[in-house]
């Protein structure tokens, strides 16, 4: 018999990928909106060319080069939702989290009768 190998993968825990999902969608469907600012726009956009351009801040460390590329980006998105109105966030984050609803509706009890059949 083969025995499977475990994987080596780091795999992030479900609401930490949810956040960073669910703030991805949030950034996409911001950016889309007209009432948001395009000079506001321009704070996701410069933080994704840093992060896929070959420059860094910190260079030559190994590990830590990649620190400067996530600082950026954490700071890019923190920036652009706090910059965007505070209505226009509350109404796309509704919208996002009423889908979520259905999804999470899974784990709930319901009250119910049981019948038991006998056969004969």
């Amino acid at each position: 018999m083969a025995d499977k190998k475990s994987s080596n993968l780091t795999v992030l825990p479900q609401g930490m990928l949810r956040g960073l999902l669910m703030r991805a969608k949030l950034i996409l469907s911001l950016m889309g909106d007209r009432r948001v600012s395009p000079w506001v726009k321009l704070i996701p956009i410069g933080a994704f060319i840093y992060v896929v351009s070959p420059i860094d801040l910190i260079m030559g460390i190994p590990g830590v080069d990649a620190l400067d590329d996530a600082a950026v980006a954490a700071l890019g998105t923190y920036l652009f939702i706090e910059l965007c109105p505070p209505a226009v966030v509350q109404e796309h984050m509704k919208k996002l989290t009423s889908n979520m609803d259905i999804v999470d509706g899974q784990d709930e009890v319901v009250d119910a009768d049981s019948v038991d059949i006998k056969d004969k």
